[in-house]
C-alpha cells in the first residue's frame, strides 16, 4: 500500500468500539504516509508512526491550517467547524504571538495548580456517584459523572454558570462536527456561542471575579500587551469546548477500558498506588480518540521517504502512534504499571494540549473515587454492544451503561 495506490476514507471506521482499525498496523508497516480522503471530500496524507506524528507535530514548518491556506477542508461545512472557525483565527497560530498568548493561559493549568483543585474535583465527584446511586441502576456513568464533572470544573475556572451546561454541549458538538451537523444548524450555534462569550466577557470586564477570564481582562502580558475582545472571546469558547468535551468522553472510555477486562479493575483493587499510570495508559491504549491533529505543509518537505509538497495537508492520528509496536513494547497490551510512558495524547511541540494537567487530574480524581466508591462496578452490557460517538471530531462512547 504505496502513497500512490490506494486512498483510505478517513477516519478509517473500526468494528469494535474499543478495538483499533486493523488498518493502523498495516500502514505503519508497508504505507507510513498514506493518501486518505476526509469527510470534506478533499485529499489529505495521514501519518500513524510514532516518530512521523511526533516529528510532524514538532516541526514548525508543518503549521496549523487556517482559511488562508490552501488547505484541505476537514469537513463538509464551509465555516464554524473547530479546524476552520472564526475562532481558530481570533487566536495566534504560530510564532511568538501564539506563545505569548499561551503563556497567559498555562499560568491558570500548571500541575500545582490543578492539585490544588482536586480535592474539590473529587467532592464533585462524590456528590455526582450519591445521585447516580440514588437514580439505580444500571447507570450511564458518561451521563452521570463522566459530562457532569468535567464541564462543572471548567465552568467553574472560566466563571461561566454550570447551569448553561447542556447548551454548552449543544455548541461544543457543533463546532467538533464532522458529518453530523448542517451548515445552518452549525452558523446559528457559532453565533450563539459567540453572542453568549461575549456577553459574559462584557460582565465580567464590569465585575471581575476570581476565575481565568476575569484576569485575561485586566491583566497584561510581559510586553503590557492586553488580549483584544475577539482573542478574549474565541479563547473562552475553545477552553470551554476543550476543557469538557475531550475529558467527558475520556472518563467513560477509561472506565469502559478497565471494566471490558476485569482483572485490570481488579488490579487496581488491589492496588491503588497504579492509578496514575493506569490514567497515562489509558491515553495511550484509547483507540477511539477521534479524528487527530490536521497540519498544512507550505513548502517540499520528506516524511518517512515520501516527498510531501508544499501545499499538502497532513493529518497526525495520534491514537494510531500510540498502538506504534516499534515505539511501545506490547502496544497492543493494556499495561496499567507502563512507565515510562511517552504517549501522544496530547500532541506534542508547541501546540500540545494546554489543558493535560487538569484531564490528567480530572480523571484520577475521578478514577480514585470511583474505585472506592464502587469497588464492584462492571459494565451492565457487553463490550460488543458498546457504540462509537460517530460525526464528531472527538471520539467517545455514546455511553457506557454499568450496575454495581
Amino acid at each position: 500500500m504505496s502513497q500512490g495506490e490506494q486512498v483510505l476514507i478517513y477516519p478509517i471506521p473500526s468494528d469494535a468500539a474499543l478495538e483499533p482499525p486493523v488498518e493502523w498496523a498495516q500502514l505503519q508497516r508497508k504505507c507510513p504516509v498514506a493518501r486518505v480522503t476526509l469527510p470534506s471530500g478533499d485529499e489529505a496524507s495521514l501519518v500513524t508512526r510514532y516518530e512521523d506524528v511526533k516529528r510532524v507535530l514538532s516541526d514548525p514548518r508543518f503549521t496549523r491550517p487556517t482559511h488562508v491556506d490552501d488547505a484541505a477542508r476537514i469537513s463538509d461545512n464551509e465555516s464554524g467547524g473547530v479546524f476552520n472557525s472564526e475562532m481558530a483565527t481570533a487566536i495566534p497560530q504560530s510564532g511568538e504571538a501564539h506563545q505569548r498568548w499561551r503563556r497567559m493561559i498555562s499560568k491558570w493549568f500548571t500541575v500545582k495548580r490543578m492539585a490544588a483543585l482536586r480535592p474539590g474535583m473529587e467532592a464533585m465527584a462524590e456528590r455526582l456517584i450519591d445521585d447516580m446511586l440514588e437514580r439505580g441502576r444500571p447507570a450511564d456513568l458518561k451521563a452521570s459523572l463522566g459530562f457532569p464533572l468535567p464541564v462543572w470544573v471548567i465552568c467553574d475556572l472560566l466563571g461561566v454558570p454550570d447551569a448553561d451546561r447542556d447548551r454548552f454541549a449543544y455548541w461544543s458538538d457543533t463546532l467538533l462536527n464532522l458529518t453530523r451537523y448542517t451548515q445552518a444548524q452549525i452558523d446559528t450555534a457559532q453565533a450563539e456561542f459567540v453572542q453568549y462569550m461575549a456577553a459574559h466577557i462584557i460582565a465580567k470586564r464590569a465585575e471581575p471575579g476570581e476565575d481565568l477570564l476575569s484576569e485575561l481582562i485586566t491583566n497584561t502580558d510581559a510586553d503590557g500587551g492586553r488580549l483584544s475582545d475577539a482573542t478574549l472571546v474565541a479563547t473562552g469558547m475553545g477552553l470551554l469546548v476543550a476543557g469538557h468535551e475531550t475529558t467527558a468522553n475520556m472518563i467513560g472510555k477509561m472506565v469502559a477500558m478497565l471494566l471490558a477486562d476485569r482483572r485490570r479493575w481488579e488490579l487496581l483493587l488491589a492496588d491503588r498506588s497504579l492509578v496514575r499510570t493506569a490514567v497515562e495508559e489509558a491515553l495511550r491504549f484509547d483507540a477511539n480518540a477521534g479524528f487527530g491533529m490536521p497540519r498544512y505543509l507550505g513548502e517540499d518537505l520528506e516524511v518517512a521517504g515520501t516527498v510531501l509538497p508544499g501545499g499538502t495537508t497532513v493529518v497526525c492520528s495520534m491514537a494510531a502512534a500510540n498502538r506504534d509496536e516499534s515505539a511501545f513494547e506490547g502496544a497492543g497490551d493494556m499495561d496499567l504499571g507502563r512507565s515510562p510512558n511517552l504517549h501522544l495524547a496530547f500532541g506534542a511541540g508547541a501546540h500540545s494540549c494546554l489543558g493535560q494537567a487538569l484531564a490528567r487530574t480530572e480523571l484520577q480524581a475521578v478514577l480514585e473515587v470511583l474505585l472506592r466508591r464502587l469497588p464492584s462496578l462492571e459494565l451492565a452490557v457487553p463490550v460488543a454492544d458498546l457504540r462509537r460517538v460517530e460525526g464528531l471530531a472527538v471520539g467517545g462512547l455514546r455511553e457506557v451503561l454499568v450496575r454495581w
